[in-house]
């Protein structure tokens, strides 16, 4: 990130200020940013005009953002969000990531196999009734258990009155607690997709980099009773889209940002969690690229998750430059005094919050202590075991704890496991998506292999985890001899519950008893002695920003739906101005600059119909509103609330957005309204799609 001292200047003279009119903040929706639209761009958003807006939006669980464009169900998100159920649904005759695909009629629209689009419905607050169970004079693992029941009934209780979804949303760090439902669609199906060499156009050397040339869009339809849902919430196409200058908002469900972190907390994730995630990354990247080099159907096989790494790669290189930057620290540092100064200098302040800061040191030091072993084995919500990247041991893993789960009260379950969670992981569970034994050795192995490496060939575990084999072998036996792979199976056994799965022989199942007990142990660290105090103590310091800034506060990302606004505008950078927008014509130059060699190579139809095509429309653009992972298909809309685009990414400069905002080079990337009807008009003759999108049918 470039940031000029004049910038960090000015940024320091404004920190008593928490947010001032820069484009800033990932906004709640029940609690927009009405004064800074209105005194910078005089607009005000109605509650009408927001609650359309919200629910218009649709979430992949599979990781994005989407919006309905259409009363029939019609959903546009990224290729690249819709990328999983492209891979998931092709074969080694029909790779629909890599042809395309569109369906000229509802009957040729595939389904796929265990995709869930989420769309808010309503969010209420229950701060008080989370807080309120824990005691003063708890210990953090009595807290812990208290914290987890609530949230669990209050998921429970929601869920059996409503029939919605509902999840509640740790904000601020432990500051607040609301209760999010959601409407669940489970049967989704394709509509149309372009060629992976347009959609991504340009590959990696090209992502998080701006100038681009993407038509990064692909269309779903929604379904319920196998007939396609009547959306009443859609937004209207903008055939003409956004202009420069224009102000735009961006409603989607950023993943995480850590800009409300304690210093402390930042220069942990920077001499510690970005770089060794930075390092097992590269590892994926090098055991997957091996991988798809031995044959085009490996490579296939392995594209969706391939892209994810190198992605992913590529992200926290530059979120780790940001934290390597000094005046970004520095800045972070003034702005931490700022708020301790207010808090110590005010009594009742001090007493109550004052020491929340060295509370969240403390964990970090008890969090370095156990986090290598946590990071291998500690089998969370999230799946995040390295010591077994394997769809099969997850499978496996989820299996036996749901055996073990179940059966308990709801209140006492882990948190993956309670009632109201249940269908969604079901879905996940008894998916159809191929698993491909090859590659699941491969990566088990390699896992393996990085378990040994870290906790020694003589610790006990590692002996029981490889019995006797080398890692390869050992992965290889597993994966050979199990049976989850096969559907019917997972049902019998989780409809058996725990006597099916004690008498079971399955190895994979074998192994994930073996490592339950131990991972468990180190999760039940990680969340009394880590998760929870850093909860209390976050919680203060988000009363404290309360109590000396008031509601002018966002919290950080949740994969939540979020607002954020702001202008179509260029930048300049290293003193070249860059347009706000990019040009149909400048596509095929760049290819061209490039020797039309992938991946730069643009698809043969585009080639064919280049003539047909007015070169002077906008394609991709870019603006200033705050965005971040997770915003990937994200509608941009304009002030009458009509589709003008489609974020698909940020420029590099963007990823520092992950701490601190800046509008001085980073931007939003997004495709053009308009870009991508002249591509669906006079590329692909997708007169259908158009039709129901202009509603020109």
């Amino acid at each position: 990130m470039k940031l000029t001292r004049y910038i960090v200047l000015f940024a320091l003279c404004a920190i008593c200020i928490p947010f001032s009119y820069a484009d800033e903040g990932m906004w709640l929706f029940n609690n927009p940013p009405y004064k800074t639209l209105q005194d910078k761009y005089h607009f005000q958003p109605t509650a009408a005009w927001l609650e359309h807006l919200q629910k218009s939006s649709v979430r992949f669980n599979s990781g994005g953002s989407g919006s309905f464009v259409s009363a029939d169900g019609l959903v546009m998100t990224n290729h690249h969000v819709g990328a999983d159920c492209l891979q998931k649904i092709s074969t080694k005759e029909k790779d629909y990531v890599k042809s395309g695909f569109e369906a000229r009629s509802r009957s040729e629209e595939p389904k796929c196999v265990d995709l869930e689009l989420n769309v808010l419905m309503g969010i209420e607050d229950v701060t008080t009734r989370v807080a309120g169970a824990v005691k003063s004079g708890m210990s953090t693992a009595e807290a812990e258990k208290a914290r987890r029941a609530v949230i669990n009934d209050i998921e429970k209780e929601s869920r059996d009155k409503t029939g919605l979804r509902s999840n509640v949303i740790t904000l601020y760090n432990g500051g607040q607690y609301h209760l999010y439902r959601y409407k669940r669609y489970t049967d989704v199906r394709l509509v149309f997709a372009p060629q992976k060499s347009i959609a991504f156009f340009g590959g990696d050397p090209d992502n998080f980099e701006y100038p681009r040339y993407d038509l990064d869009i692909c269309f779903f339809r929604v379904y319920e009773n196998d007939q396609a849902v009547h959306a009443e919430h859609f937004l209207k196409w903008s055939e003409a889209g956004a202009a420069e200058g224009d102000l735009i908002f961006v409603s989607g469900n950023p993943g995480r940002t850590e800009r409300l972190d304690t210093v402390a907390h930042l220069e942990y994730q920077r001499d510690l969690l970005a770089p060794g995630a930075l390092n097992l990354l590269r590892r994926h990247e090098v055991l997957l690229k091996n991988y798809s080099d031995r044959s085009s159907e490996n490579a296939r096989r392995a594209e969706d998750e391939f892209f994810g790494i190198q992605n992913s790669r590529k992200a926290y290189l530059g979120m780790l430059g940001g934290l390597q930057d000094p005046a970004i620290i520095d800045k972070k540092r003034a702005m931490e005094k700022t708020l301790r100064d207010a808090v110590n200098n005010d009594p009742k302040l001090r007493l109550a919050y004052g020491d929340a800061w060295d509370q969240v040191a403390s964990t970090l030091k008890t969090l370095v202590k156990i986090r290598d072993e946590y990071n291998l084995i500690g089998y969370g919500p999230t799946k995040g075991a390295q010591a077994f990247n394997c769809e099969l041991f997850d499978i496996a893993m989820t299996l036996v704890r749901l055996a073990q789960e179940s059966p308990k009260p709801n209140a006492e379950r882990l948190r993956e496991f309670s009632e109201a969670g249940l269908d969604s992981l079901k879905l996940q569970l008894f998916s159809e998506a191929p698993i491909y034994d090859d590659l699941e050795t491969v990566k088990l192995a390699d896992s393996l292999g990085l378990m040994m490496e870290v906790m020694g060939a003589d610790n006990e575990l590692v002996k029981k985890v490889l019995a006797g084999k080398s890692p390869r072998d050992r992965a290889a036996e597993l994966v050979r001899g199990t049976k989850v792979k096969d559907v019917a199976i997972r049902k019998q056994l989780a409809e058996g519950g725990l006597k099916a799965i004690d008498n079971s022989n399955d190895p994979m199942i074998d192994l994930a008893k073996l490592i339950d007990a131990p991972a468990r142990r180190i999760r039940q660290t990680f969340e009394q002695q880590v998760d929870e105090p850093q909860r209390q103590a976050y919680g203060k310091i988000a009363n404290a920003r309360f109590a000396v800034y008031g509601s002018s506060v966002y919290p950080d990302a949740t994969f939540t739906l979020r607002l954020a606004f702001g202008e179509a505008k260029g930048y300049v950078e290293a003193g070249q101005e860059i347009p706000w927008a990019t040009r149909l014509g400048g596509t095929f130059e760049h290819a061209e600059a490039h020797e039309n060699k992938d991946p730069f190579e643009l698809p043969a139809i585009w080639k064919e119909r280049k003539g047909k095509l007015d070169p002077s429309t906008p394609f991709n653009f870019v603006s200033t509103a705050d965005i971040i992972g997770g915003n990937s298909g994200s509608p941009v809309v304009n002030r009458e609330g009509e589709l003008v685009g489609i974020i698909f990414d940020g420029n590099l400069q963007s990823l520092v957005l992950d701490y601190i905002y800046t509008d001085q080079e980073a931007r939003a990337v997004a495709v053009h309204s308009a870009g991508i009807l002249e591509a669906l008009r006079k590329v692909y003759a997708a007169d259908r799609l158009v039709g129901e999108l202009t509603g020109k049918k």
